[in-house]
């Protein structure tokens, strides 16, 4: 890891035009040595015009919508820098806590980061009650099945070594990248390190995509790769 490492920042988009632009200038506010990457899963509003107009973002499209996960190894196999990190589109995380989640990396002191929503409060305001119950049952099937301590599985914000990540053979498509990779990178013998984030939840009125039936594929998902060879 070079001293000054280049963050790939990697912003899956579908039909995001209320808060690309200002989730964008806040990445690029970042104090951070970054590219920008933005996949615009074949969003069907006003998204693409927004993005045509961001000049030092690294732009990515789907002609039709493939998922966040299909969006995600995307942006992978065209990240340049030494670290990736997952941004939503949304405003729900904070971009300003991206330099203490890749810190880690950065310092060789971890290869995989994740901001934890749980480790400064056991609810974060604004976290509907089925969310917190479906974030509670994740984390704690990470612990049953993988032996790894961790609070927070489902959270946006995931930093990897970019030569790590890029070796992980992904298959997931939708919201299932976050169990799948972190099974693997588990089963690879690799430690995940958490840190606190803060958190703002929205609601599927102000555009959350994610539904109940992701839940159970995120389930699903973590028993497959339990065992499953890869």
């Amino acid at each position: 890891m070079r001293d000054n490492p280049v963050v790939s920042i990697i912003i899956p988009a579908y039909n995001e035009a209320d808060s690309i632009v200002q989730a964008i200038e806040r990445v690029r506010a970042v104090p951070l040595q970054k590219e920008i990457i933005v996949v615009d899963d074949g969003s069907t509003d006003e998204t693409p015009a927004l993005l045509a107009q961001q000049p030092d973002v690294v732009v990515l499209r789907h002609e039709h919508n493939m998922g966040k996960g299909m969006a995600i190894r995307t942006a992978i196999a065209h990240a340049t820098g030494d670290i990736i990190i997952i941004q939503d589109a949304d405003l729900e995380y904070d971009p300003m806590d991206i330099p203490r989640v890749i810190a880690p990396i950065a310092e060789g002191k971890a290869q995989v980061v994740y901001g934890s929503r749980f480790l400064t409060t056991k609810r974060p305001k604004g976290m509907r009650l089925p969310n917190w119950l479906i974030n509670r049952l994740l984390a704690g099937m990470v612990r049953w099945l993988y032996w790894h301590p961790l609070t927070d599985e489902a959270t946006c914000y995931k930093a990897f070594r970019a030569d790590l990540l890029k070796s992980v053979p992904l298959t997931c498509q939708r919201f299932e990248f976050c169990p799948e990779v972190t099974a693997k990178v588990i089963r690879r013998g690799v430690k995940i390190l958490e840190v606190p984030i803060s958190y703002e939840a929205r609601t599927t009125l102000q555009g959350k995509k994610i539904r109940w039936w992701d839940g159970i594929e995120a389930i699903w998902t973590l028993l497959k790769w339990r065992w499953k060879r890869f």
